[in-house]
């Protein structure tokens, strides 16, 4: 009996390796090796999960990697395809690719939530969460298949549908940043006064004023600062647009 139930454990164990190692592979497009690194690249803080020797098992450090390696490739893509770009240039364009808005689309478009392995519900992961996942997803790839496995995943997932250089110069990433960079050029006084305005849904609320000179040019409202903050000066973009514009 003993032996039987030995077997019938090991049986079990590898039909679900069987079962990731297929999805993991539709996910690559090529074969991964170790699984354990992609199964770490799903396996959120909250799981408490520690190695032998007591460090903690979770995406985190993946990211971190993932992060790095993304850079690299977008780097070199847009040295090669941006040959009179200057360093300031091919900073803001990478800048466009990697931006947190773009690596949730990425993240989302490959349903990588559904293989996280959490203690807490899925409405608490925060929105970054599909965007932290991807990066992990990437620097598991590079721990498995090495770099270039690595390179070839982020031209297949992100440089071939998504990075269009004559589209992205005209793409703004940030607001907020935009307007600031135009009034700090135009020696223009500006300020945000932000508000928490919780109204009647009962939701937490933030409200924004945006003052440019003597006159407040927008207002938002928003579920966080930030969020409030981008809505204003994407308004108050448009109003000055053709002045920001300008050459």
């Amino acid at each position: 009996m003993g032996i039987v139930k030995k077997i019938f454990k090991k049986s079990r164990h590898t039909e679900e390796d069987g079962i990731f190692f297929d999805e993991m592979k539709k996910l690559l497009g090529f074969k991964p090796v170790n699984l354990s690194h992609y199964r770490r690249a799903f396996t959120h803080r909250s799981s408490n999960k520690t190695d032998a020797n007591g460090n903690p098992i979770n995406y985190e450090r993946l990211e971190f990697l993932g992060d790095a390696m993304l850079g690299a490739v977008i780097a070199a893509h847009l040295f090669t395809e941006a040959p009179t770009g200057n360093e300031g240039y091919l900073t803001k364009m990478r800048s466009k690719i990697v931006s947190r808005e773009h690596l949730n689309e990425l993240g989302r478009d490959l349903s990588l939530i559904q293989w996280v392995e959490s203690k807490v519900s899925e409405q608490h992961f925060g929105e970054n969460i599909h965007g932290n996942l991807f990066e992990a997803f990437i620097g598991a790839i590079y721990l498995d298949r090495g770099f270039n496995y690595c390179e070839k995943f982020i031209y297949k997932k992100v440089i071939i549908p998504y990075v269009d250089i004559q589209k992205l110069e005209g793409k703004v990433i940030s607001y907020k940043s935009l307007l600031i960079e135009w009034c700090q050029k135009e020696k223009k006084r500006f300020f945000y006064e932000v508000y928490e305005d919780n109204g009647a849904e009962g939701q937490k609320y933030f409200a924004v004023k945006l003052q440019i000179g003597d006159k407040v040019v927008a207002k938002a409202r928003a579920t966080s600062k930030k969020k409030a903050e981008e809505k204003a000066s994407q308004r108050a973009y448009f109003a000055f647009q053709e002045k920001i514009n300008r050459k």
